[in-house]
């Protein structure tokens, strides 16, 4: 079980929502338009500004680059009112996780946040991970990544009771996965393609309702910690494995303090101790509703919330009036 956190005031959880509304509705305000850096621009000013409103000591560990890349929620930023006084908060962020997606009006963006005690989130490089995720109820180690696709399909179905080729798979849409998406469609396993958005697709295995099993591929490693937060929380299980291309590449995750390029990280190593997670839907997707704008001004919006000490998962709508 885990021990609750005195520096995440249940308070937090509620405020957790507001900061990530705050960015959805900004974003929300592009989608469809065809300006990729316009929506993420304005879902980081929003949530820059809703951070800094809430009174702890907050430190970015994992949001939109390094310092000369982003000039705004980079890592290492800090935010909050209460720098110097108040609790001393981790964040891993990503104002509009899916900008493609919001620019081109397709499901699953969202805006996303996890926050843990000082030292409690890995400070993952922007390089890619290799993720391997399925939901609640099932034993320890039931899959890894330390085995084949096929191997873990198999090990899954039978935990399951089910066949292989009952397993339904997530995978993100990409050429680099195309030997992966060849391997389990020999199985027979049914598999849905994602363009973007693998927060939500990691998400997605401990939702009954999407049908998703298992999720497996390569994507963002700041993505992944995300993910890792909100399975942390609802007990699913993940592992994740750093993937360089180049010298460069290790050459960055050396200045974040990762020494073993091999190793596999499991949840406790990707979220130590007492997490929270939330999310609010910028476009229809299979997690979240979106943003919708009605009559008169009136918005509203559908958010999940998690805390990994309390087990809770909460669904928030909300009504959002524009005030004179």
């Amino acid at each position: 079980m885990v021990k609750a956190s005195k520096a995440l005031d249940r308070v937090l959880v509620l405020e957790m929502v507001r900061v990530t509304e705050a960015a959805a509705i900004a974003a929300s305000k592009l989608i469809g338009r065809g300006d990729e850096k316009a929506a993420d621009h304005a879902a980081v000013e929003a949530m820059r500004e809703a951070f800094n409103g809430l009174e702890f000591d907050g430190t970015v560990v994992i949001g939109e680059g390094e310092r000369d890349e982003a000039p705004m929620l980079y890592i290492g930023e800090k935010v909050g009112s209460g720098i110097g006084t108040g609790p001393k908060i981790d964040i891993a962020l990503d104002p509009l996780e899916g900008t493609t997606i919001t620019a081109k009006a397709g499901p699953n963006a969202l805006a996303v946040l996890a926050i843990a005690e000082e030292g409690g989130l890995l400070n993952a490089p922007d390089v890619y991970m290799d993720k391997l995720a399925i939901g609640p109820g099932y034993a320890d180690g039931i899959v890894g990544l330390d085995r084949s696709p096929t191997e873990n399909v198999k090990a899954l179905a039978k935990a399951k009771g089910v066949e292989p080729d009952e397993i339904i798979a997530c995978v993100l849409d990409r050429p680099r996965h195309e030997k992966l998406i060849a391997e389990l469609r020999s199985l027979g396993c049914g598999i849905v393609l994602i363009p973007d958005g693998d927060v939500a697709g990691v998400i997605a295995v401990t939702n009954p309702d999407t049908t998703i099993d298992i999720y497996m591929g390569s994507g963002g490693a700041p993505e992944g910690v995300l993910a890792a937060a909100a399975l942390k929380c609802v007990g699913g299980q993940f592992e994740g494995r750093l993937l360089f291309r180049n010298e460069d590449e290790k050459a960055r995750a050396r200045r974040w303090g990762v020494t073993d390029f091999d190793r596999i990280y499991k949840l406790d190593d990707l979220v130590k101790g007492d997490a929270i997670f939330a999310a609010t839907g910028v476009t229809d997707g299979s997690l979240l509703e979106g943003v919708k704008r009605r009559a008169n001004g009136l918005m509203t919006t559908e958010s999940v919330v998690m805390r990994a000490s309390s087990g809770t998962v909460r669904w928030v709508k909300g009504e959002h009036r524009k005030t004179r």
